[in-house]
C-alpha cells in the first residue's frame, strides 16, 4: 500500500479481532509516532502498552474511578466500565507530556502529541492492524491518569485499541475536499 493509499482509505475498527500486534509491528508504529511533527523538538509524548492480564487491571481502574464520581451506579454500567479495556487484545494509551517553553504553547504541544499518535494509527492500518482511538470520561479522570502512573504535566489524549482487523470494513462515505478548503478573500 503506498502512503497516499493509505492516507486515503484508512479507517477506524471498532471491532477488533483478538490478535494483538506483533512486537515488529508495535516498533513500526512506535517509529511512526515519534516522527510526528514536533515544534522545539520536545517530545511531548509517552505511551503506555496495555496488553494480557492488564486490560482487567486497567478495567478495575476504571470501575473505581467510575464509582467515585458516582456510587450509585448501576450495575450495567459498572460491567461497561469493567470490560471496555477487554474490547481488544491490547490498548495503547497516548499521553502528552506537557513542558515549560517560552515558544512552544501547551495546546501545541497537545497537537504534537495527536499527531504522534495519528501515525501510530496510520502505521497500525499500513500493516493490517486494526485500531480504534477513542477518550471518553476515563481519558480525563484524575484518579484513572493516577493509577496509570501519569505526572502531574501529563494528560491522556486517547486510548488507542489495537487489535486484527475485521474481515469486513467499514465503508467510507464520501467526503469532497472542496467542503472544506476555500482561498483566503483577501488574498
Amino acid at each position: 500500500m503506498d502512503a497516499l493509499e493509505l492516507l486515503h482509505n484508512r479507517v477506524s475498527s471498532p471491532m477488533l479481532g483478538d490478535q494483538p500486534p506483533t512486537e515488529e509491528q508495535l516498533q513500526n508504529m512506535f517509529q511512526a509516532a515519534v516522527r510526528a511533527p514536533d515544534h522545539g523538538a520536545l517530545r511531548p509524548w509517552r505511551f503506555l502498552t496495555v496488553a494480557g492480564n492488564d486490560r482487567a487491571k486497567l478495567g478495575e481502574l476504571f470501575l473505581a474511578a467510575g464509582l467515585a464520581d458516582e456510587p450509585e451506579m448501576s450495575e450495567a454500567k459498572q460491567n461497561k466500565l469493567r470490560n471496555m479495556p477487554l474490547r481488544a487484545p491490547m490498548l495503547v494509551v497516548a499521553i502528552a507530556k506537557i513542558q515549560p517553553h517560552p515558544k512552544v504553547p501547551e495546546v501545541e504541544q497537545q497537537i504534537a502529541a495527536g499527531a504522534a499518535t495519528q501515525n501510530l494509527l496510520l502505521a497500525a492500518f499500513a500493516q493490517g492492524v486494526g485500531g480504534m482511538w477513542r477518550t471518553g470520561d476515563m481519558a480525563y479522570n484524575t484518579q484513572v491518569m493516577e493509577g496509570l502512573g501519569l505526572a502531574e504535566d501529563e494528560q491522556i489524549i486517547g486510548f488507542v485499541y489495537l487489535g486484527s482487523q475485521p474481515e469486513k470494513m467499514k465503508t467510507l462515505c464520501p467526503l469532497d475536499p472542496a467542503d472544506y478548503v476555500q482561498g483566503w478573500p483577501g488574498a
